[in-house]
């Protein structure tokens, strides 16, 4: 059978990769790492990719750039000025993207979220400092809203681990009245009860403003999220683990072996399997 090719992107800063290209291999998918600069100038190195060979492309996590013009500041514009046509026509044929965490921040720098009535060119909204005023390693708990988004399929609540300085969630009020109104918010922070945050700390780690922590765009195909799916790979990256694992023993349950994270990945891939393949 045909699998779904997934590219995850590598190079300058870039350090959740080897995490997420092992979690998309789980959840069904033929991953590839792939450098930015085999995507944009490969015959430097030999060797030359293209996005149309791939069904869904993932920014994934790190510092690009060391985030010296601002988080994913410089990967967007590297990504606009060399790929956006590609990115554009990539998008037009009903694959999928995904951005996690300094992902996130890149497409939003791109324009490509929340991409209001299929408009992939204007930044609207933003991801800033948190308001603690510190890099936030933590745990949090997600609740999932009613969108088009296709990784979200079958998921009520999650808890993800975050890790992140500048997550804040920012746009002016009518723009975060109308992500709402037109469903492309899909997590909010929540309590552990599933219940929302409303801004109380640490609950809503970073200040996001209605406690969005991830968007989509129009279509549901285009996902940017905070939190790391793919550092929920396996049950025992939970740090209560243990007490799970003597839980479900005590139930007589067996032991999952994977993290509830690979839940979003496989969403995607099957998808793919579905309207693609």
């Amino acid at each position: 059978m045909k699998k779904v090719k997934a590219l995850v992107l590598t190079g300058y800063g870039l350090n959740c990769d080897y995490e997420t290209d092992y979690a998309l291999k789980i959840a069904g998918a033929e991953s590839h790492r792939i450098h930015i600069n085999e995507l944009i100038k490969g015959e430097t190195i030999g060797h030359q990719e293209f996005l149309k060979g791939y069904h869904l492309l993932v920014f994934d996590g790190g510092f690009s750039w060391g985030d010296d013009h601002g988080a994913g500041v410089l990967l967007a514009s590297r990504f606009k000025f060399n790929l956006g046509a590609q990115i554009e026509e990539f998008i037009a044929e009903g694959k999928l993207i995904v951005g996690i965490c300094n992902g996130f921040q890149a497409l939003v720098n791109l324009g490509l979220l929340p991409g209001f009535d299929g408009s992939y060119k204007s930044r609207e909204v933003a991801l800033t400092f948190n308001d603690s005023g510190n890099f936030r390693d933590d745990w949090v708990y997600l609740k999932t809203l009613h969108s088009p988004c296709v990784f979200a399929k079958g998921i009520k609540t999650i808890e993800l681990p975050i890790r992140h300085g500048e997550g804040k969630f920012f746009a002016p009020q009518e723009v975060i009245e109308k992500l709402f109104a037109d469903h492309h918010v899909v997590f909010q922070y929540a309590t552990p009860e599933g219940k929302k945050a409303r801004g109380k700390f640490p609950y809503n780690p970073n200040g996001s403003l209605r406690d969005i922590a991830g968007i989509c765009d129009t279509t549901g195909h285009v996902l940017g999220l905070m939190p790391h799916p793919e550092g929920y790979n396996h049950f025992t990256n939970h740090p209560d683990w243990t007490r799970k694992k003597e839980d479900l023993k005590r139930q007589g349950l067996p032991l999952p072996e994977e993290g509830l994270g690979i839940k979003i990945f496989r969403n995607g891939v099957r998808y793919l399997e579905k309207k693609l393949l």
